[in-house]
């Protein structure tokens, strides 16, 4: 298996390579974010670990740049800052997975397995329902394209239901991939925000793209 690993500190990413090498993977070391896109651009590699902060370009320029050229190889983004801004930005540049710093070597190579028997496979560039879009790539979202401003929570919740679309999906399952997975406050925070995601891409339309499923939760359809 091929890794290319964007990291700036020398010493982390001998530390990475040298395990992963010792597993049987070919590893390719960046030093910043313009030569790991140039690498993740030009070369094949079956998953790229990429550090948030780097010289030239940081990684949330190198994985919005990925996704913009198509390339849709599995990245697991890491961070030395333990946030969930950080964390939401990431995955909505189109991150598949996200590690924070310092982190044992065996949950990395864990949870590089798990991208791998999870593929890196093609996502469209915008996301459709009906009249709505939601570009991943640059975060905008329209209307009749009439650009709608969403906090970052209500864009995170709402990609979510779009990545689901004409499925419903439960509390718990929006909680898990949108707060946390171990959130323990109240789950009708839930209804609080699909309200308030109503209230923006919904009822100023006439539109009603977000369907309550009675004893399940909530479904995002065509109107």
């Amino acid at each position: 298996m091929r890794v290319l690993v964007v990291e700036d500190d020398v010493r982390a990413a001998e530390t990475v390579r040298r395990m992963l090498v010792s597993d049987g993977w070919s590893v390719v070391i960046a030093r910043d974010g313009a030569d790991g896109l140039w690498q993740g651009t030009e070369r094949e590699f079956d998953v790229i670990v990429l550090d948030i902060m780097l010289p030239t370009m940081n990684g949330f320029q190198v994985i919005k740049e990925l996704r913009n050229r198509q390339v849709w190889t599995p990245v697991l983004m890491l961070s030395a800052k333990d946030g969930e801004y950080d964390q939401a930005e990431a995955l909505d540049y189109g991150a598949d997975d996200y590690l924070i710093k310092p982190f044992s070597v065996v949950v990395l190579k864990a949870r590089l397995r798990a991208l791998l028997r999870r593929g890196g496979k093609e996502r469209p560039a915008v996301l459709s329902a009906g009249s709505l879009t939601l570009n991943p790539s640059d975060h905008v979202v329209c209307r009749d394209d009439a650009p709608i401003k969403l906090t970052p929570r209500e864009y995170s919740l709402l990609e979510f239901l779009m990545r689901n679309k004409g499925r419903a999906v439960t509390k718990i399952e929006i909680l898990q991939s949108i707060w946390d997975e171990n959130y323990d406050g109240d789950v009708n925070i839930v209804e609080v925000y699909i309200r308030y995601l109503r209230k923006r891409i919904d009822i100023p339309f006439g539109a009603n793209s977000i369907r309550t499923v009675r004893g399940t939760g909530y479904c995002l359809v065509d109107e």
